[in-house]
């Protein structure tokens, strides 16, 4: 197979008018963050705000043109703009993702509690409850979901211009990581972030689907705020470990939803305890049972505690999580019972991802188990 080069895709674009006056695309300066991987290409055009709307046709051009390169598997070409002016309007329109029934955001307010590794083992138990699940990786900058699933280095098949997610222990998934190099950093702006997001998520052929869980970055930063504005969320958890300083981050994060009106889901309390295996002698290295008193005193579900267990590292490590490769544990029941404390709320709630269509939004049945 050709391999393709930058300098290929960079000549490629050249021949992409611009529609702003006889200059293509490159000379205009707008192609940005350029990346190949294995035959997949993804960049950004970056044009002026208040020209995005009318230059779609310029973006499927740009992709039109890179995929007829010999070696081209795929293209993800992104349309952002430039900065807005701090007072210009948010865009308020949502994604349409009438194949899925609920999108739940797994979230923290800090780095470092375990929120992926939480996330990938919700997915999995949520599976395990014969659910169609997948798992969406909004974590641009950090992705690691593709190793958590054991599918590192591997790529994700496009036909026609759409994608197809890889799946793993009965979860479909898709990453950014999978465009990439596993030590390859993304040096992208936040509009950026938000247009590779919203197209992976629009492009890639989801099916039918009963749960999305979306892996969120940690904090409460642009995408967090934009995800939560233009995905149709049904809910939030959000992950912390029992300390004080961790909670409070996980305040931050819980208000940050509250004030974009995203319902919360529940909290989960991960590292919650230590069981010795030699012993059975339980300790509380981090105190226990702050995440469930901040729940109660915030007016949220606590679905549930997580211990701190080195085979919970060690089998996403190795990308089997541990509700996959050790499904009699007591971990795994732990993820299991947290697994269905979450559908319930789910199909209590009935908030199906609404489809909006000319400003109504219509609300669809329940999916079938």
């Amino acid at each position: 197979m050709a391999v393709v080069t930058v300098a290929q895709v960079t000549e490629a674009l050249r021949k992409v008018d611009s529609g702003t006056g006889g200059l293509d695309v490159v000379a205009r300066g707008w192609i940005k963050g350029l990346t190949i991987k294995d035959g997949h290409v993804t960049f950004a055009l970056e044009v002026p705000a208040k020209m995005g709307p009318q230059l779609e046709p310029v973006r499927a051009a740009a992709e039109k043109a890179v995929h007829a390169l010999p070696g081209v598997i795929s293209v993800t070409a992104v349309l952002t703009a430039e900065t807005a002016k701090p007072d210009a309007p948010p865009r308020r329109e949502r994604l349409e993702l009438p194949t899925v029934a609920h999108i739940v955001a797994v979230a923290s307010g800090k780095g470092g509690v375990g929120k992926s590794t939480t996330a990938a083992n919700l997915a999995v138990a949520l599976a395990r409850l014969g659910l169609r699940v997948a798992i969406f990786d909004a974590d641009i900058y950090g992705p690691s979901v593709p190793r958590l699933f054991g599918l590192s280095g591997q790529k994700p098949r496009a036909d026609g211009g759409k994608v197809f997610p890889l799946e793993a222990h009965g979860v479909k998934v898709m990453s950014i990581g999978f465009m990439i190099a596993e030590d390859n950093p993304i040096v992208w702006r936040g509009p950026m972030v938000m247009g590779a997001l919203e197209q992976m998520l629009r492009d890639v052929q989801w099916g039918d689907l009963d749960v999305m869980v979306v892996d969120m970055p940690p904090g409460t930063g642009d995408t967090q705020l934009t995800m939560s504005q233009r995905v149709p969320l049904a809910g939030a958890v959000i992950v912390s470990t029992p300390q004080d300083i961790a909670l409070i981050d996980a305040r931050k994060g819980l208000n940050m939803f509250r004030k974009v009106e995203v319902p919360i889901l529940g909290l989960i309390e991960n590292m919650s305890y230590y069981v010795c295996p030699n012993c059975g002698h339980r300790d509380e290295i981090f105190a226990h049972g702050g995440a469930q008193r901040a729940a109660k005193d915030m007016g949220v579900p606590f679905l549930g505690e997580i211990p701190l267990e080195l085979n919970i590292r060690t089998t996403s490590d190795a990308g089997t999580p541990i509700v996959a490769s050790e499904p009699d544990s007591p971990h795994t029941r732990s993820f299991m019972d947290i697994a269905k404390r979450l559908w319930d709320t789910l199909q209590a709630g009935q908030r199906r991802a609404p489809s909006i269509s000319m400003g109504t939004i219509a609300t669809s049945s329940a999916p079938k188990n």
